[in-house]
């Protein structure tokens, strides 16, 4: 066996392994730390790409999600107060009512005509105040847009809600309603009639609209799971697994220390062979 004091190939040998076990023993460390198995671009270039991309959409549709809450809060806003105006409606049917009818006399029907136009006033209040974030909700026809989605196509990410009409007394055609004579009164009932039809067309609009935005927001949760196991599944560490590694590389960054010292040992044994001279 060759014995050589300037280059000692075996502790060179032991030290390149060991700073390769250190340097896996450090990533190990890394990913354990950190609960990331791609912590640097260099660890996975074509992963780091894929996850980026799954964690933009992620934090796109939490925003979409967002939208869709706040899309049911203002078609909530809208159904209270068409409901408002419903019951409204119905009172206006019974004063119609007793007013067409012969037993109820001209002050009587004085008095029931005061309190009609009293409500007719209180619809117009109603559809006028009803607003969400200043954003007119009842006085006209409307039409919102919600993003729903992450994309730009409107057929998948986006849900437009449109109302037919407003819901003031003007449109709903009793704004000019009279109960001062029976005939007046007979006439009020087939407009009160119609009325209550437009409105409860309204309400068909808003529940339709909250239904299909309840869906989209069960779906955007089931889509934003999935999205974020999938981020997971590239980005995430194997705890387990990872542990091994770490174990592995411990043990062996101890045994590579233990040879190094054996290789540095090694060159002394020519000091046996100058003494022995």
């Amino acid at each position: 066996m060759a014995l050589r004091i300037n280059t000692n190939v075996a502790a060179l040998n032991a030290h390149r392994q060991l700073a390769d076990t250190d340097a896996r023993l450090s990533v190990s460390m890394e990913r354990l730390s950190s609960g990331y198995r791609i912590n640097k671009a260099k660890d996975d270039v074509a992963g780091l790409s894929i996850a980026n991309k799954f964690r933009m959409e992620v934090r796109s549709l939490r925003m979409a999600q967002q939208n869709v809450s706040q899309a049911t809060a203002m078609l909530q806003m809208a159904e209270g107060g068409a409901q408002k105006i419903e019951g409204i409606i119905e009172r206006l049917k019974e004063l119609a009512t007793l007013a067409a009818s012969d037993n109820t006399d001209e002050g009587g029907r004085t008095s029931l005509n005061a309190e009609a136009q009293k409500l007719l006033s209180e619809i117009d209040r109603i559809a006028n105040d009803t607003k969400y974030s200043g954003t007119d909700l009842l006085s006209s026809p409307v039409s919102f847009t919600f993003q729903v989605g992450s994309g730009n196509t409107a057929t998948e990410d986006r849900i437009t809600v449109t109302t037919t009409r407003g819901l003031l007394s003007s449109d709903l055609g009793i704004n000019s309603l009279n109960l001062e004579s029976a005939s007046n009164a007979q006439t009020a009932l087939d407009n009160i009639d119609t009325a209550l039809g437009r409105v409860n067309t309204a309400l068909g609009e808003i529940g339709a609209a909250q239904s299909r935005l309840e869906f989209a927001s069960a779906n955007l949760a089931i889509t934003i799971e999935n999205i974020a196991a999938s981020e997971s599944t590239i980005r995430d560490v194997d705890m387990a697994f990872e542990v091994v590694n770490f174990t592995k590389n411990q043990i062996l960054l101890q045994a590579g220390t233990a040879m190094l010292a054996q290789a540095n040992m090694a060159p002394q044994n020519i000091l046996a062979l100058l003494g022995g001279r």
